[in-house]
């Protein structure tokens, strides 16, 4: 039996940043600003915000941006959607294409990247492409059948190689490394976040059912798990797409809380900088980025 009022939060978020247009892939920098992607038509960028939430410039415009990273050398990694591919940017600015595509598959709909133990890039392919999940910007209301083959993808930064790690994934999304060093993916269209085993050199075990997000008492609609962070108490917290929430689960994969975003649309999620003990959630339909405080700093991030 379901116990939502123990679980559900009364905790209600501030607004850090406003104006934004389909935010992803928050990152907090070292000078305490911002980095997200505006993925909507209009603007395809990657944008700085200040430590203030009151400014934004343009880093790069790269057409439709999805996730995000950023590597030891300050080099920033975007997953793009408008021509599918990974690239690699400067924050002053330039752009380069590392690649799009993995020995012949092409990428279809490149999704989230986080950094791993390996210091390898790894990086989720939905495994669809928009014009066929949304024709004419609308979600289609069969989207349960739609053949998803959503991939996992090991790059190497050094020389650029990429290996395919994982396939048959309904709409690969976000992923972390958790504090066991295992690799933790979401499949947004089950609501199912699934756990390998990290066995070293980019080598990964079968994948595991670790928990599920989805609450069936929702509103009906596209939803499920999109970006996700650890905390350093080794608590996952998950942006639920179309569910309202970011969802807590434990480290048994059960779910501890569920914390109430102001918008429906939350995508990611990143911890701000140690001692701030704050997450900061991307959020679509009011276009903001939203701020709770945990009480916890995140899991140090691999670069």
């Amino acid at each position: 039996m379901k116990s939502e009022n123990i679980l559900a939060s009364p905790m209600k978020p501030k607004i850090f940043a406003t104006g934004l247009s389909v935010p992803e892939g928050p990152i907090a920098l070292p000078d305490g600003s911002w980095l997200v992607v505006e993925g909507g038509a209009a603007r395809g960028c990657v944008t700085q915000i200040t430590p203030d939430g009151l400014n934004k410039r343009i880093v790069a415009q790269t057409g439709e941006p999805n996730g995000l990273a950023i590597d030891k050398d300050g080099f920033i990694w975007v997953a793009e959607l408008k021509t599918p591919s990974l690239l690699r940017v400067s924050l002053e600015g330039k752009i380069e294409v590392i690649a799009t595509e993995c020995e012949g598959e092409a990428f279809l709909f490149p999704n989230d990247l986080c950094f791993g133990p390996d210091g390898a890039l790894y990086l989720t392919d939905s495994g669809f492409t928009m014009n066929d999940f949304a024709p004419g910007g609308q979600i289609r209301s069969d989207y349960m059948d739609l053949e998803m083959n959503g991939r996992l993808y090991r790059v190497d930064r050094e020389d650029r190689s990429i290996r395919k790690l994982a396939a048959d994934l309904g709409c690969a999304n976000g992923l972390a490394f958790g504090p066991d060093n295992n690799l933790y993916v979401a499949e947004t269209r089950s609501g199912m976040i699934y756990r390998y085993q990290w066995k070293g050199a980019g080598r990964l075990g079968p994948r595991e059912d670790f928990g599920n997000v989805l609450d069936t008492s929702a509103p009906p609609g596209w939803k499920g798990p999109d970006g996700m962070a650890f905390g350093n108490d080794g608590m996952l917290y998950i942006a639920v797409f179309g569910q309202q929430e970011v969802v807590v689960l434990g480290r048994d994969g059960s779910t501890v809380k569920r914390l109430r975003t102001a918008g429906k649309e939350p995508t990611n999620l990143a911890f701000g900088l140690p001692g701030q003990r704050k997450i900061y959630v991307t959020e679509c339909e009011f276009g903001q980025l939203e701020v709770f405080d945990v009480g916890v700093d995140g899991l140090p991030l691999w670069l």
